[in-house]
């Protein structure tokens, strides 16, 4: 069972997790705000309790994982979220991340391709508030041609290389952030489409993922 209530103790627990991240380098003010707004424990079953608030990764079933606050915080900052922007998630897992989108002002189509993952997040209440995210079960490689294209693409999965499809998909002017790397680390990319079409690369921090796969998983 996921809680629905958020007591003083999980609020003062985030303004610590807040504190944390800011110390590891994460200097938005707008990513820290929305950190400590969200109950990140309404993501995990209630067996994990404060631990929620550790800065870590837990399973949450099929193989993957709820990101570490600061991964999350890191790929939001990369990001450079403006409001309205339209942002293309592959990987919806836990929802986390598309909700912290949501909070940054972003319009979010999220795509998860673990059937159960996604059935879970639409019986998920505190989902119901966030009008700016729309669900979709599907083949993340693939993205979604009819809604592009989109002016922010993120990748919460690690990708053996940078996925053409989805390139096609961001607009000029528009940035992917994506872990890329085939071994068990990957190197954080943030990919800017220019106005001609060719693409600026630049190169971050080392981060682990679970392996970006293709197709559905019923």
């Amino acid at each position: 069972m996921r809680p629905t209530e958020d007591s003083y103790r999980f609020q003062g627990l985030r303004k610590k997790l807040v504190d944390i991240i800011a110390a590891k380098g994460i200097t938005n003010e707008k990513v820290l705000q929305v950190i400590g707004k969200i109950p990140r424990h309404f993501f995990l079953d209630s067996a994990f309790g404060e631990e929620a608030y550790a800065d870590k990764a837990f399973p949450i079933g099929e193989g993957q994982t709820i990101s570490q606050p600061y991964t999350v915080a890191y790929q939001t900052q990369l990001l450079e979220i403006e409001p309205f922007n339209k942002v293309l998630e592959i990987g919806t897992g836990s929802a986390y991340q598309a909700v912290v989108l949501a909070e940054m002002g972003a319009q979010v189509y999220t795509i998860e391709r673990q059937k159960k993952l996604f059935e879970l997040n639409k019986n998920f209440p505190l989902l119901k508030k966030y009008l700016t995210i729309k669900f979709f079960y599907g083949d993340g490689y693939e993205g979604l041609p009819t809604y592009a294209p989109f002016d922010r693409i993120i990748i919460t999965a690690a990708a053996p290389e940078i996925p053409e499809k989805l390139i096609a998909q961001l607009k000029p002017g528009g940035m992917m952030v994506i872990p890329v790397g085939a071994g068990d680390v990957q190197q954080m990319m943030r990919i800017t489409k220019q106005a001609n079409g060719a693409l600026k690369e630049e190169v971050f921090d080392n981060f682990s993922f679970v392996p970006m796969l293709g197709g559905k998983n019923s």
